[in-house]
């Protein structure tokens, strides 16, 4: 297990990925704007950069925690999106919010898929800090890493195997 610091979630690229239904509030009040895709997914653009890819079916709302017109964080409770976000120098990283877990970014490209039990979380790029919602010891994901984030038992790096990086990108129309 490897622990995490604000510093370690510094680091990284742009995008992130995470399970969901096209279900959101309102994104005017984040700052975001819907449009369909030819993968059956929808496509929101934000005005600071962020863009978010719905899984069919995902349940999320967006968040502007500090009411300054921009998404801050997603609070996602079932499927996946994908979210890139660009990378930015200090202030408080993008964070996805599940019923079991919390991972945060300053710019990363990475999957959050929620289900029943878990939460599963997974980076294609960068590095992503990740924390059971009660909080607790963390750990930090680099590429091709990914992490089940269940009830209870530690949480477990592992490297994540070609046909389930696969099953999860081809759900986001990737």
């Amino acid at each position: 297990m490897r622990g995490f610091s604000r510093t370690g979630l510094l680091t990284a690229a742009w995008s992130l990925l995470l399970i969901g239904l096209a279900c959101a509030q309102p994104a005017a009040n984040a700052g975001c704007t819907a449009s369909p895709s030819a993968a059956g997914t929808q496509v929101w653009r934000c005005n600071n950069g962020i863009t978010i890819v719905t899984e069919n079916g995902a349940r999320f709302e967006l968040k502007d925690a500090n009411r300054d017109g921009h998404i801050d964080s997603v609070e996602l409770s079932s499927k996946a999106l994908l979210i890139e976000v660009p990378k930015k120098p200090g202030g408080n990283p993008f964070k996805v919010l599940t019923p079991r877990a919390i991972a945060a970014v300053r710019g990363t490209k990475w999957a959050v898929d929620v289900a029943d039990v878990k939460t599963s979380v997974f980076v294609a790029d960068g590095r992503v800090g990740v924390t059971r919602r009660s909080r607790g010891r963390g750990v930090v994901l680099g590429p091709g890493e990914g992490v089940d984030v269940e009830a209870t038992g530690p949480l477990t790096v592992k490297t994540w195997g070609q046909p389930r990086v696969d099953a999860l990108m081809a759900r986001l129309g990737q």
